[in-house]
């Protein structure tokens, strides 16, 4: 939205770019090491169990920065830390900031959630800008979709590999706009585990994988999870070779231009006839089956 000025702390988790010069003011334990999709599942739902946060702040950079705002999530305490933790960190600053808690559900709340963070600041009319030209692009990939007359596609995204959890919160309205209906998804909740037999019942006719934090790299690393299950050549996305990795920003990020985003790679996935990817979007995805043979053998 252009309000990089009031900045001055971020998370690990906040994308490389135009912020990577922002102090990363929370942590998480794993970071910086290697797990497979298994491991990281077992890690964090034990700690979920224990009662124990695999996050943390940086209170002495906490001390320097003194914030007058802090805004934390309570969408999902895998990905990232919440208002309760941040809030014990906080307890001990000398002036204690507001905390304001963005914690979407549905699209339509990523996008008040930008009204939102710009209106603490005093800075509404620059949401609303950002905002309109974000409506303009999701209403042109609508209209082209009217026009064109396309049938929905019948879609399975995954946020996780191993194991196997379908897609909740924000991304069931992103399928949508992008004219694809996922059927096993969780529109507005959380994402859960879903059974293998399940998704070969349902037979999507395009499977778009982005597990949660993982780039296409990270993510095909892992493909022989999926590729070595029973019945996944039956299926037909992988019949018609309709199968792709993308960046987990375009999705389990609620940033709503990255959103956006993801809804145009959605559409130009679904919809290779009416839309083609644009050049930012080119390195954001990769089709798993013009991979080299050895990665998905």
């Amino acid at each position: 939205m252009g309000l990089q000025q009031y900045l001055y702390g971020v998370t690990f988790e906040c994308p490389p770019g135009a912020l990577k010069e922002k102090p990363k003011l929370v942590r998480c334990v794993l970071e910086d090491k290697q797990y497979s999709s298994k491991e990281i599942d077992k890690i964090f739902s034990a700690s979920k169990a224990e009662g124990k946060s695999l996050y943390y702040v940086d209170e002495e950079l906490l001390q320097q920065i003194q914030p007058d705002i802090i805004f934390t999530q309570d969408v999902c305490e895998v990905c990232q830390i919440d208002t309760q933790c941040t809030a014990a960190a906080v307890s001990k600053l000398k002036h204690q900031p507001i905390l304001i808690s963005i914690s979407p559900q549905s699209l339509d709340d990523v996008y008040r959630a930008a009204v939102t963070i710009a209106s603490a600041l005093g800075e509404d009319k620059k949401a609303y800008f950002y905002l309109a030209s974000l409506k303009r692009r999701t209403d042109g990939i609508l209209d082209s979709l009217r026009q064109h007359s396309m049938p929905l596609k019948r879609v399975s995204l995954l946020e996780w590999i191993e194991p196997i959890y379908n897609c909740g919160h924000w991304i069931p309205f992103q399928i949508a706009q992008a004219g694809g209906i996922d059927m096993l998804s969780n529109p507005a909740g959380a994402s859960i585990v879903t059974p293998w037999e399940k998704i070969l019942k349902y037979d999507p006719e395009v499977i778009v994988i982005a597990p949660c934090g993982f780039e296409t790299k990270r993510t095909k690393q892992e493909m022989h999870l999926l590729t070595r299950r029973p019945g996944w050549s039956s299926i037909q996305a992988v019949q018609t070779r309709q199968v792709y990795l993308a960046d987990y920003d375009l999705f389990t990020q609620p940033s709503a231009s990255t959103l956006t985003d993801g809804i145009e790679l959605l559409a130009s996935l679904f919809h290779p006839q009416v839309f083609n990817v644009s050049l930012p979007l080119v390195n954001k995805y990769l089709s798993f089956y013009k991979l080299p043979a050895h990665v998905h053998a």
